[in-house]
């Protein structure tokens, strides 16, 4: 992971984040399974940054991303 300084405290911070806007879909809703395990599986590789917004997925993503989280 490559990682950028950030110049008022220092902090290294990851350049990537997970972008919540387009999720995997099954059969028209969010694809639950899949999308927790990706998002394990980015924590778990040093992604600390979750993008997400109420109208994504109509409101769905926020609420996954709890459960991911959970």
């Amino acid at each position: 992971m490559h990682y950028r300084t950030m110049p008022k405290n220092g902090d290294q911070l990851p350049i990537l984040g997970f972008g919540c806007m387009r999720l995997p879909v099954a059969d028209g809703s969010i694809d639950e399974p899949r999308v927790i395990s990706q998002i394990r599986y980015a924590i778990d590789n040093c992604v600390n940054y979750l993008d997400t917004a109420w109208p994504y997925h109509n409101g769905d993503s926020e609420p996954l991303r709890g459960k991911a989280l959970k």
